[in-house]
């Protein structure tokens, strides 16, 4: 297997990229303007609104439909890995169209095997964050369901008020997992641009990036939470 230098650097900006954004986006200095921080913020709020409900079938309703949504994308990660071992019988074939690209010079079969199990390993990892996003958000319905009704919170409110911080830290932690694979599957389709080069692995690591920044820091979405 030959991999030439251009495509290493391709690689390692990918790489830079992709943990770089997501440190940026959680953790970075600008973290708290994002829209994931809002939406956090609105986890908290909707804990502390649904305290003081009677009735909460709404609640439930709503963490089933997380729930929903987070296994569909753990579902779609199997599939897509599933698929990727499958294209491992079709490398010869893949590195014979590749190499008749104009603008892409000689490509091995070793190389495309290597990059579809750089594939397998994205959507693993993205399967890995849905599948514990799941989980998280199984136990933040029983933290929920562990809620003390507002009328009885009054005998011990101190409890009631650890109680409903609980669940919104959870429901956040799942959140963010679930963040977590959704861009690890934006940035498996920059990866997909590596089988038609290095160059094209640049151009679409950074028009990803330019995507999820966009509608992380200015979509109309962020500017709802303006307020």
């Amino acid at each position: 297997m030959v991999i030439e230098a251009t495509d290493t650097a391709a690689l390692v900006i990918f790489l830079i990229v992709w943990i770089g954004y997501s440190w940026f986006t959680e953790r970075g200095p600008l973290a708290g303007r994002g829209l994931s921080s809002a939406i956090n913020q609105q986890r908290e709020r909707w804990m502390r609104v649904m305290f003081r409900r009677d009735l909460r079938m709404i609640d439930t309703a709503i963490m089933a439909g997380l729930q929903q949504g987070t296994a569909f994308f753990a579902s779609a990660c199997i599939f897509a890995i599933g698929g990727s071992f499958a294209m491992l019988g079709s490398a010869e074939r893949i590195a014979v169209i590749a190499s008749d690209l104009p603008f892409y010079g000689r490509l091995d079969r070793a190389l495309v095997e290597f990059k579809l199990l750089g594939l397998v390993m994205i959507f693993a990892y993205a399967f890995f964050k849905f599948g514990w996003a799941y989980r998280l958000f199984n136990y933040c319905s029983i933290l929920i369901g562990a809620i003390p009704m507002h009328a009885d919170a009054e005998a011990n409110p101190a409890e009631a008020e650890r109680a409903v911080v609980r669940a919104a830290r959870l429901n956040q932690q799942a959140g963010l997992n679930f963040n977590s694979g959704l861009r690890a599957i934006f940035f498996a389709l920059a990866y997909l641009g590596w089988f038609l080069g290095p160059y094209a692995l640049f151009l679409t690591t950074f028009l990803v990036l330019m995507i999820l920044a966009n509608r992380q820091f200015f979509s109309p979405a962020r500017k709802a939470f303006a307020d």
